[in-house]
């Protein structure tokens, strides 16, 4: 397929899709959102592709929301931001999380808003030593969208969660990584290899058994110990069903390196 807004490959079992709309810092319209919620669904329906690898196009990851499609209009009326979310940021975050197969992203630069809350969303989280995050929605008064008021305070705690927010404060890939909101940081110019190496590694992996994982850690944000006790016993028994399970097996007990299929 395809996209306007986005650059789209797959190669060795990974969906590696740049956000494309580099002269405004891969901010969203509309159409860039689309098209992303288009691509995730397009891996989701396709077996041979077992991990993506999302990063921006350019000098920045994304900017958030593209204010020149969301300002006042001329006769002074103000545009319903909520349709923003629910035809388009909340859509993305959904497709992220329940695509069981691995997300890896890799932060090549800013990454504020809404573009700050999609790299939270994802699974594992690269970002180049000269990349920033920045919660910036106060500083035009609105709330984080894109999971941000959900996904944030689990990661980092509610006293910076709001912190963060509500003084809008700018903060480096280093301190994202002291605080959780990232796995590696790699030097600029090794980001983009580190981040295909992680996303390929993973697509040679149990694909069912890593989505099953992702599967859990979704429920585990909403239920009690007790529940998911009980939801861990009936994923645990599907992942040993499948045919990864037995192979694992097979070549841990034969001592070679297992051949996963993603079945």
């Amino acid at each position: 397929m395809a996209y306007t807004h986005l650059l789209f490959e797959a190669e060795q079992g990974v969906a590696r899709i740049a956000l494309n709309r580099p002269e405004v810092l891969n901010s969203f319209n509309r159409a860039m959102a689309r098209e992303l919620c288009e691509a995730l669904a397009s891996v989701a329906n396709d077996e041979a592709l077992r991990a993506v690898l999302l990063t921006g196009a350019g000098r920045g990851f994304c900017a958030g929301q593209d204010l020149a499609e969301a300002s006042p209009r001329p006769d002074g009326s103000l545009p319903d931001l909520g349709d923003f979310v629910r035809e388009g940021y909340n859509p993305i975050i959904r497709a992220i999380r329940t695509l069981e197969k691995p997300v890896v992203c890799a932060v090549n630069g800013v990454a504020a808003g809404a573009g700050a809350n999609l790299a939270l969303a994802c699974d594992i989280v690269l970002a180049s030593r000269d990349a920033s995050f920045i919660q910036s929605f106060a500083k035009i008064g609105v709330i984080p969208d894109s999971g941000g008021t959900f996904i944030l305070p689990r990661i980092v705690g509610l006293q910076r969660a709001t912190a963060l927010t509500m003084l809008a404060e700018k903060i480096t890939a280093e301190q994202a990584l002291e605080w959780g909101m990232v796995y590696r940081v790699v030097e600029p110019g090794g980001l983009a290899e580190a981040a295909l190496a992680t996303a390929t590694y993973l697509a040679t992996q149990p694909t069912r058994g890593l989505g099953l994982i992702k599967r859990a850690f979704n429920r585990s944000l909403g239920i009690d110990l007790e529940a998911q006790l009980d939801y861990e016993e009936e994923l645990q028994r599907e992942a040993g069903r499948t045919a990864d399970y037995a192979e694992g097996v097979r070549a841990f007990l034969e001592k070679r390196k297992p051949r996963f299929q993603g079945r």
